[in-house]
């Protein structure tokens, strides 16, 4: 494998948007009720995951470029660790553990990532995993995941396959849409002319709508995107620290969320985002806040990947604005308007126009970053995001999995992430906040479940009156 590799314009953006009040830091733990032993969990990662190349790499940025570089001094020892904590340690202390790691960036001298074992009361434990986003995706680190654990601990699995090679020489629309059409290679040509112009499609809608003509509706996305008024001014939009809090509520019934997606005709995401919807709604409110004409943004990613197995690590998503409804007090009027705004997103050219603005993001100086990333966060609140893992339970180092959680991370001045994994018939609700915008992330995660609660109970009775 070469020794040197380009990082991706879409991979250098995520390396370039770190700021010391938001770490582009992808973090998730894994909990048990036992307790591996840290030089059988070392040697497990050094077979199941250093075979993934990237994983013994660290970066080299000049400003210009950015290279994939193999660390000759690379010591296993320093990135999976053992944290010490008193033997009452339970929820709130594993908490406030995974706080401070997430608000801690990561060695850029080294390869940027790190496993923390942490000891907890009862013989249980917990492993924290902290990866740069410009890595990989969630779906492309779900696949390292369920590469380095087992579905029965007494037939582990054989190492995977290696993923990628040197960077593509082909442009991100071509590795995302296929073939380049000339239309599509005209959209590339614009989000490089306009980076080169120091502008983008943000500030010049204008120049877009001259793809409009050749018939794509890139454009007009574009178009919408620019033309978007700053978000609604709530308590979650403002200064940021930098220090993070993290927080996750008990784990949901992946059954009884189908069955309230099934009673209401949408999907599971719909159901989740309208519980997220509510449990913000109710905050606002009790912190004395006037909701009713409050709607805010959120950015969801959206899979670019082709369908079938995971083929390369790196980020291939785009992002949709998804305008959350506050503003609506009935719980089902507030399902149903999410679910039709998911629908049309869906439908729409915003996640290809936003992974145009990610490759610009990558090649843009640093003044221009800014200013883009200052206009993005301007237009949204929160970033949403959901994630299928395993449907079965998996075993790492031979001991079993009992819940799985991670945290998104959040760009510019972006100051709640919202992260939904599902795992082995549940789902895992987590929550990250800047300690200025929402200092106790607990409460908010509390109303999840509550808002939950509420939808079903509604679903179940819609399920069994008569009809």
């Amino acid at each position: 494998m070469a020794l040197h590799e380009r990082l991706s314009s879409v991979d250098t953006a995520w390396l370039r948007m770190d700021r010391p009040t938001n770490l582009m830091m992808i973090c998730g733990v894994m909990m048990f009720a036992t307790r591996p032993e840290l030089q059988q969990l070392r040697s497990l990662v050094a077979r199941r995951m250093l075979c993934f190349h990237r994983f013994s790499q660290r970066i080299v940025d000049n400003g210009l470029t950015a290279d994939w570089v193999t660390d000759s001094h690379f010591d296993l020892d320093w990135h999976v660790r053992q944290i010490a904590l008193p033997d009452a340690a339970g929820h709130e202390e594993l908490e406030q553990v995974v706080g401070d790691l997430i608000s801690t960036p990561l060695d850029p001298s080294k390869p940027m990532w790190q496993f923390h074992l942490i000891a907890m009361r009862d013989g249980a434990s917990a492993l924290v995993l902290r990866i740069h986003h410009c890595y990989g995706d969630g779906f492309g680190l779900m696949h390292v995941v369920n590469a380095m654990t087992d579905l029965d601990p007494d037939q582990p699995l054989s190492p995977a396959a290696d993923l990628g090679g040197p960077a593509s020489r082909r442009t991100t629309w071509e590795r995302v849409l296929g073939p380049v059409t000339e239309v599509i290679g005209d959209v590339g040509r614009l989000a490089g002319d306009l980076i080169t112009q120091g502008a983008d499609m943000l500030a010049r809608p204008d120049k877009a709508m001259e793809v409009a003509r050749n018939g794509i509706g890139l454009a007009a996305q574009a178009a919408l995107i620019a033309a978007m008024t700053p978000d609604s001014v709530t308590r979650f939009k403002g200064s940021l620290g930098v220090m993070k809090r993290v927080a996750w509520a008990d784990s949901l019934s992946l059954f009884e969320v189908k069955a309230v997606a099934e009673a209401f005709s949408c999907s599971i995401n719909d159901v989740l985002l309208a519980a997220v919807s509510g449990a913000l709604r109710t905050y606002l409110m009790q912190q004395g806040d006037v909701v009713d004409a409050v709607e805010i943004r959120a950015l969801v990613p959206v899979n670019l990947r082709p369908p079938g197995p995971v083929t390369e690590l790196g980020n291939h998503f785009g992002l949709v604005f998804l305008d959350l409804p506050l503003n609506l007090a009935d719980p089902v009027q507030r399902l149903r308007e999410v679910s039709h705004r998911m629908a049309l997103l869906k439908h729409s050219r915003q996640p290809l126009v936003a992974l145009g603005i990610l490759a610009g993001l990558g090649v843009a100086p640093a003044l221009l970053r800014e200013r883009i990333l200052e206009a993005l966060a301007a237009n949204a609140t929160a970033v949403m995001t959901n994630v299928p893992g395993s449907r079965e339970p998996r075993y790492l180092a031979g001991q079993k999995i009992d819940r799985q959680i991670f945290w998104v991370p959040q760009s510019g001045g972006i100051g709640i992430g919202v992260s939904i994994l599902s795992y082995a018939g549940k789902v895992n609700f987590g929550v990250v906040a800047d300690v200025r915008r929402v200092p106790d992330p607990a409460t908010l995660v509390s109303l999840f479940a509550g808002q939950f609660e509420i939808l079903l109970d509604l679903a179940m009775w819609q399920l069994c009156a008569p009809h």
